[in-house]
């Protein structure tokens, strides 16, 4: 076998390894790519967070930017539904 061929088989016979029925190197693979994504993810929660603080300084509720968010998501139908139920709903109980 050549030095590269070598390597190949190497690299499998170290993926074949197996400490009670788990692969460790597939294993430690999945865990480091899930850790890089969730600093990611804490990443970009943060310029979320960042962006809500500027546009809070300049007059919006953050409250209410996130609830419109939330609705623009939706469908039209599933909107005016909910949109109905919460009248419906705070009628029933004397809100106006």
């Amino acid at each position: 076998m050549g030095q590269v061929a070598l390597q190949d088989h190497d690299e499998q016979e170290a993926e074949a390894i197996e400490i009670g029925g788990v692969a460790g190197k597939r294993l430690k693979s999945f865990l480091d790519r899930i850790e890089r994504l969730e600093e990611e993810k804490k990443a970009l929660a943060d310029d979320i967070k960042d962006i809500y603080a500027e546009a809070k300084g300049v007059g919006f509720d953050p409250k209410i930017m996130r609830k419109v968010l939330r609705l623009q998501k939706m469908e039209t139908e599933k909107r005016r539904e909910e949109e109905e139920l919460l009248d419906l709903y705070m009628a029933a109980i004397g809100i106006d």
